[in-house]
């Protein structure tokens, strides 16, 4: 395993992006191309669900900025070597989440290292991830991310916080997370479903502002993960 740093850490992804630019503006030159880790975890849990959502993310996050970014997502484990070359993790599903004793070393150490995971509540892992995340960093506990934290107003506005998407079981949105060093290292979206919000409209039939919403805040994640205002 290696123990550097993440290669597309906060810092050099900030040169990279430009919120508030046109995505067809004028660029100095290239850059390195980034892309969304999809977490490949243990326990029985749906780690591949929402196929479409990560690529029409990425779609989205390359329409919108100026950062290139690959087409799809790259599927990783916490034993492989490609952790270290993603800013941004991804988990899902629908069921247990579990992480071995090394899983937890690793992706501590990653988080401390400038990583971001993003969990999506796909309905159903709550419970697990919740217990996976207490054993992650059991002095720092699941905190709600307050209103004028940049993951609410990097690109764009959300003055309410993390948008509604999916019923779930009629609660509130909310987006809690772990800071490290005052740095959001772990947001996880609960009673919403970013990742649903994310797929090709026909999947869920959501109202066309319900999935520009979702896509808004996914740019807005990404944007923070790779250092811009990070």
């Amino acid at each position: 395993m290696r123990s550097g740093r993440i290669t597309a850490g906060t810092g050099l992804w900030l040169l990279l992006l430009a919120s508030v630019a046109p995505a067809h503006a004028q660029t100095a030159g290239p850059s390195p191309m980034a892309t969304i880790g999809r977490l490949h975890y243990e326990g029985g849990g749906d780690w591949y669900a929402n196929p479409s959502s990560l690529p029409n993310l990425l779609d989205a996050i390359r329409q919108r900025t100026r950062l290139r970014v690959a087409e799809t997502e790259l599927v990783v484990t916490l034993a492989d070597d490609k952790l270290w070359s993603v800013p941004y993790l991804h988990l899902t599903g629908h069921g247990n989440v579990r992480f071995s004793d090394q899983d937890l070393v690793t992706l501590r150490r990653w988080l401390r290292q400038g990583g971001f995971l993003h969990v999506s509540d796909n309905y159903g892992m709550d419970a697990s991830i919740r217990r996976e995340l207490g054993r992650l960093f059991s002095d720092q506990p699941l905190v709600e991310v307050p209103l004028d934290h940049p993951v609410y107003n990097l690109v764009y506005d959300f003055p309410k916080g993390i948008p509604k998407i999916h019923e779930h079981d009629g609660k509130p949105a909310q987006g809690f997370g772990i800071f490290l060093d005052e740095r959001l290292a772990v947001y996880y979206d609960y009673q919403t479903d970013l990742g649903d919000g994310w797929e090709d409209p026909q999947v869920h039939r959501d109202p066309p502002e319900k999935h520009e919403a979702a896509l808004r805040m996914g740019v807005n994640l990404f944007a923070y993960a790779v250092g811009f205002g990070g």
